[in-house]
């Protein structure tokens, strides 16, 4: 049994039964609180507003609940008054909507120790997005089926004067006892004044789930239409709208289709078009206008979505079974099993798949695409956004969209610790050559210092004050680049201060990178420019112009000569470091070209892209070498070892490690 701290600054609240003062910040173990709910666990930390825990009800026979703080970290009077009211309105509109059997229901709310709290029914299940990690994209009945089962709690709300605000796959959880979808976190919700109008600065919503005039200050009952529909687009595609919002804004939604992983039907197409409008005057006005058009579709005739995850286990283990029986056959006939709900009648449907199988078949459902890859692991439970690895080869660092930094034991490939502070996506993360220090930059507005050994939080830098879009560490682990916004930081590692802001982008900074000799750093933004800085000067020193579009990545070659960048124009282009000069441009990715990295001997440069590459470039020739593919999922980060033998790339959730030789 775990007691968890109640200090909402805590960088690691849990602790051991008994224990009477927290053994990460000192403040005294609350082992009931209010003499009734024992917290057992950290679910949540929503960043400058509350924490999230699990508890046990003790007066109800330890039955688990959720124990929600107020917790602001926020400056100025009126933001903490608007953190307040924020907080109260959601106790009051789970009282107001708790009576929907989808909705979970608060329990009690109250003050203790100058601290609010409010508790409320805990959903057992898995929210959307964790339930979409660990199987391939809906298909269009199973969107039908989601749309069906949300669509009547929206009118609900709605009918209530209550808008959510934050309609996404992480606040809707299928519910374990039935599979029934149950909408959480009414945190952002305000009641409906025929529209909602938010004070200059506040920030209500997720990134690319949010309409565009919700971030404009306005939100409608068809605001909470264009999220529940970039749900449903997120969960067919495995395509998040966070990052293409990044990349392009709201100029992607009108192109949405392209980025499906199975078709749909056009009638079904046309009522996600309708809901997908960035004009709201264009999109559907109400729940119930979806669901009209919903039952005038064909009904759904594939296999209902609460059997999908148990028939790819059933039929996973037929065709093991199968081939594991199987001898010397020119004809393998593969099993598809349907589940039908109501008969409870298991029923197979065969088709013959022409395919030669050897006499003593070895059968390995997950074969690589070529001998190159070495291996998959699952590191995250979301989106890998960057990894950092030691000058040695030995530890491994990756951040994540979950929030959480993992370090491993690379020659074991083994984590050893999992970071845990950051609030919101972890977007870079840099390691010092030694091995022993680690930086990263997240979406919460944070630069956080880690010692690698013990897996503890050392420092956070300052105040960033806008989201950490990227950040590098020199050679000698004396200077860390951040860039936040349109501006990059310098900050000294051994003070821990900053030391110099460089201006000079009009647009966020996606990538910073320092020259070998740490004399120059090289940033690129989405301005569509490079620029070269003079770090002994902190001054700008040359732009190289020639990106059509957003730049995303920037890498310096081991000689320090040569600069490689890439981005949304889907090309590579490579410039003399002193001169300023265009060398090439290499044409071959097909999608947003994210990440790149040079072998140590710098006779190669690799490249990943959303197109569900990594392509090797022979320097030599600027042509491709090899081209890596596991599968349809977009390579969201890659990095070589240094003995450049192997190079470690990250796809969704996993990080596959490929052979670059034969």
């Amino acid at each position: 049994m775990m007691l968890c701290c109640l200090n909402p600054d805590c960088p690691s609240p849990l602790n051991s039964k008994g224990t009477k003062y927290c053994q990460a910040c000192g403040t005294p173990i609350t082992p009931l609180l209010r003499n009734r709910y024992r917290i057992i666990n950290l679910l949540s930390d929503e960043g400058g507003f509350s924490r999230t825990y699990l508890a046990e009800d003790v007066d109800k026979l330890n039955v688990q609940c959720v124990v929600k703080q107020f917790a602001p970290r926020v400056q100025g009077t009126w933001a903490l008054k608007k953190a307040i009211e924020l907080f109260q309105d959601e106790a009051v509109r789970l009282q107001q909507l708790g009576e929907h059997p989808q909705i979970p229901q608060l329990f009690a709310y109250f003050e203790q120790d100058n601290n609010l709290y409010l508790v409320q029914e805990f959903i057992a299940g898995k929210n959307l997005s964790q339930e979409l990690n660990q199987r391939s994209p809906y298909q269009e009945n199973e969107i039908y089926d989601l749309l069906v089962d949300l669509l009547p709690i929206l009118k609900f709300i709605h009918e209530k004067q209550v808008i959510h605000r934050d309609i996404k796959p992480q606040n809707i959880i299928r519910r374990q006892q039935d599979g029934r979808l149950v909408l959480i976190d009414f945190g952002a919700s305000k009641q409906l004044n025929a529209t909602v109008k938010a004070q200059k600065g506040t920030n209500i919503g997720s990134q690319g789930y949010t309409p565009i005039e919700q971030m404009q200050g306005e939100a409608y009952p068809s605001s909470d239409l264009y999220s529940l529909g970039m749900t449903a687009f997120y969960m067919l595609s495995g395509v998040s709208p966070s990052q293409l919002w990044i990349q392009y804004g709201y100029g992607w939604v009108t192109s949405w289709r392209k980025h499906l992983s199975n078709p749909i039907s056009e009638q079904f197409a046309q009522v996600l078009e309708r809901l997908l409008k960035v004009d709201f005057h264009e999109r559907y006005q109400s729940a119930d206008a979806v669901l009209a058009d919903l039952n005038r579709l064909p009904s759904p005739t594939l296999i209902p979505s609460v059997f999908t995850t148990k028939l790819q286990a059933t039929q996973l283990t037929l065709i093991k079974f199968i081939a594991s029986q199987t001898r010397k056959t020119t004809l393998l006939t593969a099993v598809i099993c349907s589940l039908v709900i109501g008969s409870g009648i298991l029923y197979f449907q065969s088709r013959l798949i022409s395919k030669d199988i050897p006499s003593q078949p070895k059968v390995n459902l997950n074969l690589p695409v070529n001998q190159y890859l070495i291996k998959t692991i699952p590191a995250h439970s979301e989106q890998i956004n960057s990894i950092a690895i030691s000058a040695d080869g030995t530890t491994l660092a990756t951040g994540s969209s979950d929030h959480t930094i993992k370090v491993w034991n690379w020659p074991q490939e083994k984590v050893i610790h999992t970071l845990k502070g950051h609030s919101d996506f972890v977007w870079s993360v840099a390691m010092s050559p030694d091995g022993k220090l680690l930086a990263s930059g997240s979406r919460d507005q944070t630069i956080r210092l880690w010692n690698i050994q013990t897996g503890k939080q050392i420092a956070t830098l300052g105040k960033a004050h806008l989201k950490v879009t990227s950040l590098a560490m020199s050679s000698d682990g004396k200077i860390l680049a951040t860039g936040q916004g349109n501006i990059i930081k310098l900050w000294s590692l051994q003070t821990q201060k900053e030391i110099a802001t460089l201006r000079g982008h009009t647009n966020i900074v996606n990538s910073v990178t320092f020259s070998p000799d740490n004399q120059i750093l090289v940033s690129g933004s989405w301005d569509k420019t490079i620029k070269v800085w003079n770090l002994n000067q902190r001054r700008l020193s040359k732009t190289f112009t020639g990106h059509t579009k957003e730049i995303i990545a920037v890498v310096c070659s081991p000689d320090g000569e040569i600069i490689a960048s890439s981005g949304v124009d889907q090309t590579i282009r490579l410039w003399n470091l002193k001169t300023g000069k265009a060398i090439a441009t290499l044409k071959g990715h097909t999608a947003a070209i994210v990440s790149l990295d040079f072998t140590p001997d710098g006779q190669t440069l690799a490249s990943g892209s959303y197109d569900g590459t990594v392509k090797l470039w022979d320097l030599s020739t600027n042509q491709v070498a090899n081209t890596f593919k596991q599968d349809i999922s977009r390579v969201t980060a890659i990095k070589f070892h240094p003995s450049g033998n192997t190079l470690i790339s990250g796809r969704t959730n996993y990080i596959d490690i490929w052979r670059t030789h034969q």
